[in-house]
C-alpha cells in the first residue's frame, strides 16, 4: 500500500493502558517523530491525567487539531463510548470523547486498542503489503483484531476480535486466563519453587514480574523458557482456529509479552502448525509485530487522519 510523502505528518495517537498513557506523533513517512509517556497514578482520575498529557502535547507540538485514542475494551460505534473494559472498567463510566473535546477543543477518534494496533501494523509495520490479517496482542489482557480488504473489521456491533475470550479447554477456560501478563506471573509464581535450578528462586515471589520472567528466559533459564513456551502454545492453539476458519493471509503478534521474541513466537508457530489444516497453515505467515509497544498509539494516529 503506497503512501504519499508526508501523508502521516503530524498525526497524533494516544494509547491508554492500565498503567500508563502513551502518545506518539508520526513523521511524514510514518516513523515515530516524537513520543511521550506518563505513568498513571491514583492521585487523580484517569481522564484528568489524559487531558493533562494532551495539553502538554499541544504546548510542545503546537498545531494539533485532532487525535486518535486507543483504549482497552469494547467501543460502542454508535455512542463512541467504552461499553466494557476488563482491565479498566472505570472507562465505561466516562464519555472520553466529549470530555476531551470540551476541555481541549480537539476532535477525537476512539478505537479499541487491538484494532488500533492491527491498523498500525497494517499501515506502518509487519502487515504492510497485506490486505487481510489477524492481529493478536499479548499484554495486560489478550486481544485480537481483524483487517479485511485493508480495513478494520469490527463485526455486527463493533465487538469482533475478542481473542482473549476464546475457550481453550473443555471446561471453558479462556485464553486470557492463562496468557495475559498477570496470569503468566500467577502461573510462574505457583511453580517456580519446583525447579531448584531456576534463577527465579533467588527472588521473592512478589519480585517475580513479567520482565523478570522474560529476563530469565533470555539468560537461558529453562524454567522461565518453559513457562513462556507454554504461553505460546496456548496462544498457538487459539490462532490455529483463526487459520482454520479464515485461511487468513498474515497473523501479526504484538504486545509486551512479545519482548520474549522467539521463545514465545516459535511456540505459537509450532502449536498452530500442529492444530491447523496444513494447506491453510502453509498459506499463512505468522510474524512478530514491528511497532512494538507503539503499535496501538501509532494505529490510532493513522485512523485519526482518515476520519476527517
Amino acid at each position: 500500500m503506497a503512501e504519499n510523502v508526508n501523508s502521516f505528518a503530524g498525526l497524533v495517537g494516544v494509547e491508554i493502558s492500565a498503567s500508563s498513557i502513551d502518545a506518539v506523533m508520526l513523521g511524514g513517512d510514518g516513523s515515530i517523530a516524537r513520543s511521550h509517556s506518563v505513568v498513571l497514578t491514583e492521585d487523580a482520575p484517569m481522564v484528568e491525567q489524559l487531558i493533562a498529557l494532551i495539553d502538554s502535547l499541544k504546548k510542545e507540538i503546537g498545531d494539533i487539531s485532532r487525535i486518535g485514542l486507543a483504549v482497552p475494551g469494547l467501543v460502542d460505534r454508535v455512542t463512541g463510548r467504552v461499553a466494557f473494559s476488563t482491565n479498566m472498567p472505570e472507562n465505561a463510566s466516562v464519555d472520553l470523547i466529549n470530555e476531551i473535546k470540551y476541555t481541549t477543543s480537539l476532535d477525537v477518534t476512539i478505537e479499541n486498542d487491538a484494532n488500533a494496533a492491527a491498523y498500525g501494523e497494517l499501515r506502518l509495520g509487519a502487515g504492510r503489503g497485506s490486505r487481510n490479517l489477524f492481529y493478536a496482542t499479548l499484554g495486560d489482557g489478550v486481544g485480537g483484531a481483524f483487517i479485511f480488504n485493508g480495513e478494520v473489521w469490527r463485526g455486527a456491533a463493533g465487538y469482533a476480535g475478542e481473542f482473549g475470550h476464546v475457550p481453550i479447554n473443555s471446561e471453558g477456560m479462556k485464553l486470557e486466563e492463562v496468557a495475559s501478563a498477570a496470569n503468566i506471573i500467577r502461573r510462574t509464581r505457583a511453580r517456580f519453587h519446583q525447579d531448584s535450578t531456576s534463577s527465579l528462586n533467588n527472588m521473592s515471589e512478589e519480585s517475580i514480574t513479567l520482565a523478570a520472567i522474560i529476563g530469565a528466559a533470555e539468560s537461558d533459564d529453562d524454567f522461565a523458557q518453559m513457562m513462556l513456551e507454554r504461553t505460546g502454545s496456548y496462544v498457538g492453539a487459539a490462532i490455529a482456529s483463526v487459520i482454520n476458519l479464515l485461511n487468513i493471509e498474515k497473523i501479526v503478534v504484538g504486545g509486551p509479552i512479545m519482548q520474549a521474541k522467539e521463545v514465545v513466537l516459535n511456540a505459537i508457530i509450532e502449536r498452530a502448525r500442529e492444530l491447523s489444516f496444513a494447506p491453510a497453515f502453509e498459506a499463512t505467515s505468522i510474524v512478530e509485530g514491528e511497532l512494538g509497544l507503539n503499535a496501538a498509539a501509532a494505529g490510532a494516529a493513522c485512523l485519526s487522519g482518515e476520519t476527517v
